[in-house]
């Protein structure tokens, strides 16, 4: 499968009988899928069917989908209503028996709210099913487009996860190769260390400064952090090469290689180990940051 992103966005349109409809879907990062679904009044019925074809399609993301409709067609119906005009013709004549006045003009009668009602032609049943199977069947064709524009950024930040990968492992490789990680220079730098100890004091134990020694020397060494960074690249590149909704997964991988890159810097026992334990956390952020992204 393909490495997606989760941002995107898709548009769609159609017409089915006297209704002219429009999706617009967007999306963007979010931890798990969420969908916020904005619905012409009258329009509940698609609103389960939506939901489950946008399930169906993505895995993650904060998705806000939006339907416009609009029904053309159909002439309004007007009336007046009798009833409402007979009281206010009523009130004006009792008015006008204690107070003399221009009668009310027809127009001015006609304007009062409530004495002219404009009603929507009633729908027709079958062009409304009709409609609401359009839309549904339109908000797939828009989802497919959305998946589409996720995946070609997927793309995209596959190469700059890989490139950070890269990066990461080069780091990994100058740390095995430094000369401040050997046993020998471990042991030598400790070694100076006891000596100077001793020439200030003849108190010190030499056996038991030799057993702290050793202790130390343990400590500093990198081995497994090293190996299980190596480990976690070549992971990670697994994941990124298969693709699909791997996203959750490469960051629980990031949150590892920044764990491993704190604990190189706590043991690097010279400089320019820690710079590189520095690069590494660096290089490792970057990695996360573009995590952020990945369905």
């Amino acid at each position: 499968m393909a490495l997606s992103s989760m941002t995107g966005f898709a548009r769609g349109h159609g017409l089915s009988g006297p209704y002219a409809w429009t999706w617009e879907i967007k999306s963007v990062n979010g931890k798990g899928l969420d969908l916020r679904l904005r619905l012409p009044p009258g329009w509940d019925a698609v609103e389960v069917p939506v939901r489950a074809c946008v399930a169906d399609a993505l895995a993650r993301g904060s998705v806000q989908a939006t339907l416009a409709v609009e029904r053309s067609g159909a002439a309004p119906t007007v009336r007046v209503n009798i009833p409402v005009l007979d009281a206010i013709l009523a009130a004006v004549r009792q008015a006008g028996t204690k107070v003399a006045a221009t009668p009310p003009s027809l127009d001015g009668l006609l304007g009062l709210k409530g004495v002219i009602e404009i009603a929507e032609a009633e729908e027709n049943e079958n062009e409304r099913r009709a409609a609401e199977a359009a839309v549904i069947a339109g908000l797939a064709d828009a989802i497919g487009a959305l998946a589409e524009t996720r995946r070609s950024e997927g793309a995209a930040l596959g190469r700059v996860l890989a490139a950070r990968l890269d990066e990461i492992a080069a780091l990994v490789e100058r740390a095995e190769r430094a000369p401040g990680r050997r046993p020998e220079a471990i042991r030598a730098r400790l070694a100076d260390q006891v000596a100077t100890l001793l020439a200030q004091s003849e108190r010190f134990d030499a056996d038991r400064l030799h057993q702290e020694a050793i202790m130390i020397a343990a400590k500093a060494d990198v081995r497994e952090e090293l190996d299980r960074l190596v480990a976690h690249i070549d992971q990670a590149r697994r994941l990124i090469k298969d693709g699909g909704p791997i996203g959750r997964r490469l960051d629980f991988l990031a949150q590892e290689f920044n764990r491993e890159a704190n604990t190189l810097c706590a043991k690097a026992n010279d400089v320019e180990l820690t710079n590189i334990g520095l690069e590494l956390k660096a290089a490792v952020e970057q990695f996360r940051e573009q995590v952020q992204n990945v369905e």
